[in-house]
């Protein structure tokens, strides 16, 4: 089975204001069923972003688990930080991509077009699914 990574812009992108990023991710999340997975950090940035009652329903309705652990995977996170510290990534974005290794057989669902520069396992790209506008 094929893990469904969230990122924070795509949940975000749930209730966005553009029109075809919010079509995108309800129509994601309608085809790719829930429970996608995701790290706290992606949470904490989406609910500051949007409403932080939507980002908590979504939680306590199981559309979205955290299934990360930055303490037991800091030293990998930190590397990632390091190697990426040109283009700034963020702290969700290193945690997305060692996510993206720890579960090989993954899709990352995001809006953000950096994760079409980073690489897992030091050099393959990432699967990822965005939006029409950046494909």
């Amino acid at each position: 089975m094929t893990a469904r990574i969230a990122d924070a812009g795509f949940i975000i992108a749930l209730n966005s204001s553009d029109r075809a990023e919010r079509t995108w991710a309800r129509a994601v999340l309608q085809r790719w069923k829930a429970p996608f997975i995701t790290c706290e950090g992606a949470l904490i940035e989406a609910a500051h972003f949007c409403f932080p009652g939507l980002v908590a329903r979504l939680v306590e309705d199981g559309d979205f688990v955290v299934a990360f652990d930055l303490a037991e995977q800091i030293a990998p996170v930190r590397t990632l930080l390091e190697k990426y510290k040109d283009i700034g990534m963020d702290m969700t974005d290193a945690c997305i991509v060692r996510m993206s290794e720890l579960f090989p057989n993954c899709k990352v669902f995001s809006i953000d077009g950096d994760f079409k520069i980073y690489r897992r396992f030091r050099d393959q790209s990432i699967p990822a699914v965005f939006p029409p506008a950046l494909q």
